[in-house]
């Protein structure tokens, strides 16, 4: 049995840990907040632009685009949207696995952009050449952060240097239930036209347009894909906090539990040092009569 002295030094040790993750659980409420406010207000907007793209597809007939286009998928690339810390649980281990089924499913050798350090560490490690890395501010991201990475990937899907554009990252759901998917940026599709009870295009419908659907779709699309990777951003930012915000509430739970055993363990040392020295007495003073 460990003596009260290491007994005393593991209970310090952990309740200063303990202490760290409160701290850093406190830290990541807070933070996981702002993110999930971001999210919310950022889905109606993003939401309206698949509506409009609707719209506009099903009254533009036939349209052409370079964004449009789609190709035989031989040269792919993918877009790991991570974070720059850990301490987030099962957070960015998740993340990796899909991103390395989905790289190791494709045919050719995937181009790679990696958004958060820590992310950028775990895809480095699987051994693919990183083509572009992109820091991550935290929850203080902004549109005009990601929208030169959209402009990058839209141009070489418009020259043909890639056939496709993905999306790997983490769906926010709510604070314990998040989902890693993989979602198809480029070439951009509109969302299926909805009917109504008459059987006609409900999108379709709603709106006249001026100028002609065609000239708007054209300027749409570009908007549509930086809005897209922009939502993607965000949730995953969301889903970051939340699962750090999870995991240090969990080892916080765990400190304190290790501490009531320590201090269990330490009151029986003790016991058992004070029985002992009672027995030492009484067999001293037995020996001395």
């Amino acid at each position: 049995m460990a003596s009260a002295k290491d007994i005393r030094r593991r209970i310090r040790t952990v309740r200063n840990i303990q202490q760290m993750t409160q701290a850093m659980k406190l830290v990541a409420s807070a933070r996981f907040q702002q993110a999930q406010q971001r999210v919310i207000a950022a889905r109606p907007y993003a939401d309206k632009v698949r509506q409009l793209m609707t719209g506009l597809a099903a009254a533009g007939g036939s349209f052409e685009h370079p964004l449009l286009q789609v190709r035989p998928e031989e040269r792919v690339t993918a877009i790991v949207i991570g974070a720059d810390k850990g301490l987030a649980g099962s957070y960015h281990a998740n993340l990796v696995r899909l991103a390395q089924r989905f790289l190791e499913g494709q045919q050719g050798e995937p181009r790679v952009y990696v958004m958060g350090k820590k992310a950028l560490g775990y895809i480095r490690r699987l051994g693919y050449t990183i083509d572009g890395v992109l820091e991550l501010p935290g929850t203080s991201v902004s549109f005009d952060t990601v929208r030169p990475l959209s402009l990058d990937v839209q141009q070489m899907f418009a020259e043909g240097k890639t056939d496709a554009v993905y999306l790997i990252y983490t769906q926010f759901h709510s604070a314990i239930s998040h989902e890693t998917l993989v979602q198809r940026l480029l070439p951009a599709e509109p969302p299926a036209q909805t009917t109504g009870g008459g059987g006609q295009e409900d999108a379709a419908a709603e709106y006249l347009f001026e100028p002609e659907p065609d000239k708007l779709l054209s300027r749409l699309l570009s908007r549509y894909v930086d809005t897209q990777l922009f939502r993607a951003v965000l949730e995953s930012i969301a889903s970051e906090q939340g699962a750090r915000m999870t995991a240090m509430t969990s080892a916080t739970k765990n400190a304190g539990e290790m501490i009531d055993r320590l201090t269990l363990s330490l009151n029986r040392a003790r016991q058992a040092a004070i029985t002992t020295e009672i027995a030492e007495i009484v067999g001293t003073a037995e020996a001395l009569k």
